[in-house]
Parts: structure tokens; C-alpha cells; sequence
């Protein structure tokens, strides 16, 4: 498969774990927690398997140092969605987390520095 449709796959899905998960940090009520931690699994794996599509056909046959940190901050992130709704009352020290784990993402992907 081309690479363009993995990246934007993992674009995408990033769009909606990230909307997703601030949306859960905002207003962990539990009438949304069913539909809101279906989602963020759902985008959370689609994420998982497009970057690893997608580092396969950029670097075939090596693995390259700055993806385990950015595997890092998926697996942090991909988890405050659950945290939102058991320990509430941590809120603002999980989106400043979140934000974060996506800051170092992106800069794991546009310096590559390992």
C-alpha cells in the first residue's frame, strides 16, 4: 500500500484520539464513557497499526530510535482517555500530560533525532 494512506490513517485517527480524549478530560461524566473509550480504542489501534505500516515502508528493515519515544507517548496518551473517567479530580495534571506526550511526539517526527 502506498505510504500517503497510511499517514493520513494516521493522521486521522490521531485527530480523533486527540479530540476524543480532551473531550473526556473536559467532562469525564459517565453517561459518555462507553462511546468515549470505544473510540479512542478504536483510534488508538488504527494509529498503532498505520504508524508501523507506515515506518515499514519508510524504513524497511530497521527500526528507527525516535519511534520507541513516540511508542511511549501513543501508549501514554492512548490511556488518559480511561484515567479522565477513574481519578477525575487529576484533570488538569492529565491534559497537561497529554499535551505533553503530544509536544514530544511531534517533535520525535519532525527532528528524528536518534
Amino acid at each position: 500500500m502506498n505510504p500517503v494512506y497510511y499517514h493520513i490513517l494516521h493522521v486521522f485517527a490521531l485527530l480523533v484520539l486527540t479530540a476524543q480524549t480532551f473531550a473526556a478530560l473536559a467532562n469525564p461524566a459517565p453517561e459518555g464513557r462507553r462511546q468515549t473509550v470505544i473510540l479512542t480504542g478504536i483510534a488508538s489501534l488504527l494509529m498503532l497499526i498505520s504508524g508501523f505500516g507506515l515506518l515499514a515502508k519508510l524504513y524497511p528493515g530497521h527500526f528507527p530510535g525516535w519511534a520507541i519515544v513516540k511508542l511511549v507517548c501513543w501508549l501514554g496518551f492512548s490511556a488518559l482517555a480511561g484515567l479522565a473517567y477513574r481519578r477525575p479530580h487529576l484533570r488538569g495534571k492529565l491534559s497537561l500530560l497529554g499535551f505533553a506526550a503530544l509536544l514530544v511526539a511531534l517533535v520525535m517526527v519532525y527532528a528524528q533525532p536518534f
